[in-house]
């Protein structure tokens, strides 16, 4: 039987050797084609893909990546892979990125087994099990629940256009703004009751938020694509389907979040 944590925790080394390979926004920046996900695909991007997939391709029976898209057929386990979650961060050198894995049996959210999410910058190891629970740097989390009033929400995906015509929607739902530039590493956050919600204001895919849902999940928060009707756990893991999220301590907040992002 495989050892995920093992074998992403390899993974992150691969990725380290590649950062310190390509230590500079010259290095990392230069576009050097376009991902199967449908954005820009940058040195460092194709570079951490490229070791993680060697990683990871002997335990996978199929993969989905960012970048190369879907690997291996229908054969399971189905690893879901965001190489560089916050690749603008990483190639400007500002460090708040991640890698995010996840492993599946099935085809959808709620076949995702294991999560596992690293911090570039702060080394922190965000890791789920489905049943099982969730834990930062092997310490249990769920003890401390994001808040009902919203004193932080998180905004992600935020172009200056997006942030503007969203967040006088949610001006009277929460204090204050976080934007930090990692969706996967806000949802760990939010799992830590760091900050009291998340929202990412244009269509997130699988790849962005495999990992970390489990995480929310795991501690019984609640996430929402509030752009499809499907529930969230028949959400595929796949590169088609984009929708932007909502996720809080409570359903009552994420819908209350959902439904103001959703209107006007």
């Amino acid at each position: 039987m495989t050892d995920w944590l093992e074998l992403c925790r390899a993974a992150v080394a691969d990725v380290d050797a590649v950062l310190a390979r390509m230590p500079t926004r010259a290095d990392r920046e230069p576009v050097v084609g376009a991902g199967l996900g449908g954005d820009e695909t940058t040195a460092i991007d194709r570079a951490a893909e490229e070791v993680i997939l060697a990683r990871v391709r002997e335990a996978a029976g199929s993969i989905v990546s960012e970048e190369v898209g879907r690997l291996g057929g229908e054969a399971r386990p189905l690893v879901v892979v965001d190489p560089i979650d916050g690749s603008l961060n990483a190639k400007r050198g500002i460090p708040f990125f991640s890698v995010s894995i996840a492993v599946a049996e099935g085809e959808t959210m709620d076949d995702v087994l294991f999560g596992f999410v690293h911090d570039f910058g702060s080394r922190e190891e965000w890791t789920a099990r489905r049943g099982e629970g969730a834990w930062l740097n092997g310490d249990a989390l769920g003890d401390v629940r994001p808040k009902d009033e919203v004193e932080i929400l998180s905004f992600e995906a935020t172009r200056t256009s997006l942030v503007a015509r969203d967040a006088p929607k949610v001006a009277e739902l929460a204090h204050r703004l976080r934007i930090m530039g990692s969706l996967a590493l806000s949802l760990c956050h939010l799992a830590a009751g760091r900050v009291d919600a998340v929202c990412s204001l244009k269509g997130a895919r699988s790849v962005d938020i495999a990992a970390a849902q489990l995480l929310c999940r795991e501690v019984g928060l609640a996430i929402d694509l509030f752009d499809v009707e499907d529930a969230f756990g028949a959400a595929p893991l796949d590169l088609e389907q984009r929708s932007r999220v909502a996720a809080a301590g409570s359903e009552a907040v994420c819908g209350r979040l959902a439904a103001a992002l959703r209107g006007g």
